[in-house]
Formats: structure tokens, sequence, C-alpha cells
């Protein structure tokens, strides 16, 4: 049943996201949920007369009870137990036939089939006992069974639905200082929103005024309410902590940061899977395997001179042989960890890709921007005079350069809190550095080259291991005499020790991969301890070094920013475009983190292995029970008392197929954490100030 049913209400049709959401998949389920719900219990309903009535039964319970034309009405309640509760099999059945790939459906109607025609054939022939009883409780059982695996599938696709309820349906619309309410599928691109506190955003934007803490969680799984002022982008959806907003849209309707999301995770439920593959092949196998055992049963048990014996053990092969669970293992796990990926802000485009990450043994790390803040940052102060006067003097002449090194220096004295001082006689000295008076001093900044000239030496040890690690270092010179330098670096992310720890101690090589020159990379893998590194490498030939790994034989994975990398993205085995933010349509990449963090790297990995492992646990348990029921069926041990009767076989397949809902659940324990504001007081506001700073 599960491929069938689960393809082909899985076709995309998301209308404008405001407040009509179709869901035809879900709306799907829904309805067969509640056909089989239905069927199942007006069945159950009509069963009871049959069991009352039945003569094994009454056998078995020593009473008796007969009434007149009993053979008759139980025939009729049971073609009608047949008709109204076998026909979702029998239509299956056909389906599957018409395309020629016996399955799932198959199998039950096959079963149900034999055991309906044989013992109406019973109440006028005497071909042997009825089955009666064994119908009705076998196609109770398989509703039942039904109705459960359209429960957990639904269940699965309601995390979907859950995504496209986060998004608001009305939005406070600011136009001439007046605010109107209008629904959110009316807001343009353009249209400045008001926010208010606790409310959602709307739909993605930028804010234009006013600052708040705002909470991402289930967009892209960042635990920590995210600070927003002027110019921070702000994704629909998401939660506003305590002040008010005002957000000019940037894309409403289908271009959102969260339709994105849940086309990508329907692409990938959709998107076939190795084992998926394995299922279906499976359930054919078993089918041939039914049909092949109840012949050889047949004429076994017919050549032994007992006919009837014979029809009634093929009859019990067949019903036994076919495992519901087998149609459910694949599709809840891939249900359930699309919508945990998606949750922690992992964007799975293809599955195939995603089940490759277990097996991934080498990964290559895009330095700037992954593994470092693509930023540059003062790294260390060498200081012959106060660091304070030092960062005074010298942010006081920079405060007049337009130099990005200069920014940063300026940036890290006002950072710690320095009054700067005003400049006179700046003047800037192209390729060496600046020059000004500051509270009548004379202050040189600037480059080595401004040193050379200046005739002065830099031969402290700090100073020259500085310039080893390959960090830019700049001079300050003071009336004529060095007081002082700068390290400064492209700032390595704190997460990126961790990742990098995980992933070698998953057994995992290491490689990085940057533009920038070889003493840079040599500090910046020494420093994370990354096995080996490609320095100067240019956009274009990122992709031939992810080939050379894997000429070597390494299962490769590339983690980079899916725009200069997007060659060696599609060249690596997994290709894994990290910080993509709200832009989520990369073409080039397999798996998306949307956080710029690279610690999702070893999570991906992790749950790939768990969510390959549940689903080869789900075919066993799946298939298992086959292995041990069908010979039992076919009366091997006949002699020896030990048989299986119809029911039982039934009872015994939907446990199987309880089971795997209730192992593919246990996946759920790798969903996100979430700290939502709503349940956290908001922060005083000097602390927010205080960790703003250290941000």
């Amino acid at each position: 049943m599960g491929h069938g049913h689960f393809s082909h209400h899985t076709k995309v049709a998301m209308i404008s996201v405001g407040s009509q959401h179709s869901m035809p998949e879900a709306s799907g389920h829904m309805m067969h949920t509640g056909m089989f719900k239905r069927r199942f219990f007006v069945c159950l309903a009509l069963t009871i007369p049959v069991l009352v009535f039945s003569d094994a039964i009454q056998t078995w319970f020593h009473y008796t009870l007969t009434i007149p034309y009993q053979a008759y009405i139980l025939l009729i309640l049971c073609a009608i137990i047949y008709g109204y509760g076998g026909w979702p099999f029998l239509t299956g059945l056909t389906q599957e036939l018409r395309r020629l790939q016996p399955g799932m459906m198959t199998l039950v109607g096959t079963a149900i089939s034999v055991a309906f025609f044989f013992s109406a054939a019973a109440v006028f022939v005497p071909v042997g006992n009825d089955f009666f009883w064994e119908l009705a409780t076998l196609i109770d059982v398989m509703l039942l069974g039904h109705w459960i695996e359209a429960r957990s599938v639904l269940g699965a696709s309601r995390a979907l639905e859950e995504l496209v309820e986060i998004m608001p349906t009305m939005a406070h619309l600011m136009t001439d200082g007046d605010i109107k309410d209008v629904p959110v599928s009316e807001l343009q691109v353009g249209d400045v929103v008001l926010v208010r506190p606790g409310e959602k955003i709307p739909s993605d934007g930028v804010v234009v005024e006013g600052e708040s803490y705002v909470n991402e969680a289930l967009l892209t799984g960042e635990s920590k309410p995210v600070h927003k002022t002027k110019e921070d982008k702000v994704i629909g959806g998401a939660i506003n902590g305590d002040g008010a907003l005002r957000t000019k849209i940037e894309r409403t309707g289908e271009e959102t940061y969260l339709v994105q999301v849940i086309k990508l995770v329907r692409q990938a439920q959709e998107s076939r899977s190795r084992t998926q593959d394995l299922a279906n092949r499976a359930a054919a196998l078993l089918f041939y395997i039914a049909v092949a055992v109840g012949v050889i049963t047949y004429v076994a048990w017919a050549a032994v001179g007992n006919a009837q014996f014979a029809l009634t053990r093929t009859v019990t092969v067949l019903v036994i042989a076919c495992p519901h669970a087998l149609g459910l293992a694949i599709p809840l796990v891939v249900a359930l960890s699309t919508s945990i990926t998606a949750k922690s802000g992992i964007l799975i485009r293809d599955r195939k890709a995603f089940e490759m990450v277990k097996d991934v043994n080498a990964v290559v790390f895009d330095k700037t921007g992954t593994l470092t803040t693509g930023q540059f940052g003062v790294s260390d102060v060498v200081s012959y005079i106060s660091e304070e006067e030092l960062l005074r003097l010298t942010a006081s002449v920079e405060k007049n350069s337009e130099h990005i090194i200069a920014k940063t220096i300026v940036d890290h004295a006002s950072k710690k809190g320095i009054k700067i001082p005003e400049t006179r006689d700046f003047k800037a000295l192209p390729g060496k550095g600046v020059q000004g008076i500051v509270e009548g001093k004379e202050v040189y900044v600037g480059s080595p080259n401004l040193l050379k000239e200046m005739n002065l030496e830099a031969n402290d040890e700090r100073i020259l291991a500085l310039q080893e690690d390959g960090k830019t270092v700049v001079f300050t010179v003071v009336d004529g005499k060095l007081a002082g330098a700068f390290a400064l670096a492209d700032k390595v992310r704190e997460e990126s020790r961790g990742a990098i720890h995980d992933l070698k101690a998953a057994g995992v090589k290491v490689y990085m991969l940057t533009g920038d020159a070889e003493a840079v990379a040599k500090g910046v893998s020494k420093e994370l301890g990354i096995d080996d590194y490609f320095a100067q490498v240019l956009p274009d030939q990122k992709a031939e070094k992810v080939k050379s790994l894997k000429e070597k034989g390494y299962r490769v994975a590339m983690v980079g920013d899916g725009i200069n990398d997007a060659p060696a993205l599609v060249t690596a085995n997994v290709g894994i475009a990290i910080g993509a933010g709200t832009d989520v349509a990369i073409e080039s990449a397999d798996i998306i983190l949307v956080k710029n963090d690279p610690r999702d790297v070893p999570k991906v990995a992790d749950l790939s292995k768990k969510t390959y492992s549940k689903m080869v646990q789900n075919l066993w348990w799946a298939a298992g029970y086959n292995i041990f029921a069908i010979p039992l069926a076919a009366g091997i041990l006949a002699n020896f008392g030990v048989l299986i009767d119809p029911a039982v076989g039934a009872i015994l397949m939907s446990l199987s197929t309880v089971l795997v809902a209730v192992n593919s659940q246990t996946l759920r324990r790798y969903e996100p954490k979430t700290e939502t504001p709503m349940n956290k007081a908001p922060a005083p506001k000097r602390e927010m100030e205080h960790a703003h700073m250290h941000h």
C-alpha cells in the first residue's frame, strides 16, 4: 500500500500562502483515514453475527445456535463485508496488476478473494468447511492496520501542515501614518508592515525601524531568539519578542522562505530513496513466493490425498503472505526524518544524497564564511605603550580612512568603550598607510612598507609569530617610535572547533579549501586541527580538488556557501550548502543548512545513519514475520499439530504493522529542543545589551 498511496497525493499544490492552504496530500490521507475507519467499524459490527453463528466457533466454545437459512445469511453478511470492507484492496489489486507491478494490494486482494469464493462455493457444493469467520476477521484486521497506517503517515505530513500554519493570516499595513489590517495574501513587495510584540512576522522582509529579539526556532532551528535591528532580514512566520518592528516586505506567497521549505520537504518526501526501491522489490518478491508456495502446498497436500485440506492450506498461505508493514516501513521514516531535519534548519533536496551522508568519509570545508565568519577582526594587539593609549591614538587616525582594515580597528576600539579624539592634518599615504596629529603627537599607522621607509625594525618574537600565521599586521608609530602592532584575521567561528572534533571522532577526514595564502591556511588549519588543506585555490579549481579526493577513493561531502562553490558542490558525492539563510533555492546543493553553523554537518551525518538504520530495521520487522509464518501456514509442521489460521496470521501481521509504526516514531527523539520566548520571560534589557556586545 505504502508506495502507491504515498506518491499519488503528494503532487504539490500550494495556493497563495494566505489563509487558504490547500493541502491535497494531507486531505488525501484524511480521506484514507476516515474511509478505513468507517469501513472498519461497519465490518466489525457485521462480523459479530458471523462469529456467533459460525460452526467452528460453536465447536470451540461448545454451544449450538442455529437459525433457518443460516448458511445463506452468513453468505450474505460475508458478501457485504467482502464487497464493502474489501473494496479498497480490490481496487488496489486491479491498479497494481494493470501496471504489471504486483505488490501489497495484490497480496491482500488475492487472499480475501480466495477466501470468499472458496467459502461461497462451500455453501452450495461440498468442497469443505467455509472460511466465513476467518474472512470477516481478516478484513477487519486489514482495515484496522490500514487505518493505523494512514493515521501515522498523516501524522508525518501533519508536520508539514504545522509549518504552513505557522504563517499568520493578517498583517498591519502602514499607509500614510495610518495602520490598516489586511490579509497576508494581499501584501505586495515594498509594503511596510508593523509587527507588534508577540506577533508573527507576516512575510519575509527587512527591518526599517525598531529593534527586538525574534524567535526563529521553528523555521531555522536556531534555539536562541535572534537580535534584529534596522537593515536585518526577518523571516515570515518567526515570532517577534518584546519590541515593535516596522518591516518592509521583500518576498510574498510562493517566494517566501517557508513555502520554499515546504516545497523542498515535499520534493524530498517524493524523491525516492534507494531503500524504498528495496521495499518495492521485497513486496513483489513476497507475492511471487506466496503464489509459488501456495501452488506447491496445494499439489503436495492433494498428492497425499487430502484435496480439501490442501485447499485450506493454500488459502491460508495466500492470506498470510502479505506484510502490510512493508508498505509502511520506508514512507513513515522518510516523512518523519524530513520534517525533523526541516525543523532543525537542515533542508534535504535529495533523499539519495541524504542516505549517502552516512557513508561519507571525507568532508571538505570552504574556509571563508564557513569555518570562519568571513569578517576581519582584530585578533591580537602587541603594545609598547599602554594599550588604551595605543588604541586611542590609532583609532583616531584610522577614523578618517575608508579602508576595511581601518574600519576594523576603529570598531575594535569603540567596542572597548574608548573615547576617540579628533585628528588634525590627516594624510593618506598610498600603499603605506595614514598619518595625522593627535593630541599633539605625530601618529603613523600602516603596513610593513611604512616601517621600512621610516627605518624602523619590528623584530619582536610576538610580531614575527603573528606574521608567520598569515595574519595581516598593522603598525602604529608615535613620534618616530614603534608604539605597537595590531594583527587582523578572518575570525574563526566558535562552532567550527566542535564540528571538526565531532567529524574526526566519527572517523571522517576533514579538509579545508581556501583562496587565501599558504600561511593563512596553515594557521587556521592548525588552530582547528584540520587533517589537510588546499591553499590559494581559485574558485574554478575547487571542483578539481574535490575530484582528486574522489579519485583517491574517498566518498566526499563538500560544504560551502553555494555561490562560488557551486561546481564543487555538484562534483562531490554530497553537496552541502551552509548559511543559506532565507535563500533556500540553491540548485547545486543536495542538502541545505540554513544556519551558519558547521556543527550541523556532523549532525546531518548522524541523522542519516539513524534514519537508514530505522528503515532497515523496519524492513526486517515487516518481512521477518513472513519468513516465519509462510512455512507454518503451508503446514510444514501439520503432523505435529502446528498450524496457523488465516485470522491468527492477520493478527500477527497487524502486530508487525504496529511495531513498524512505533519503531519509526522513535526517530522523534532527535527533534530539536527549542526555547521559545513565549514560555521564557524576556531577559532584562541590560543583559541583552551586554549579550549583544559580546556577540
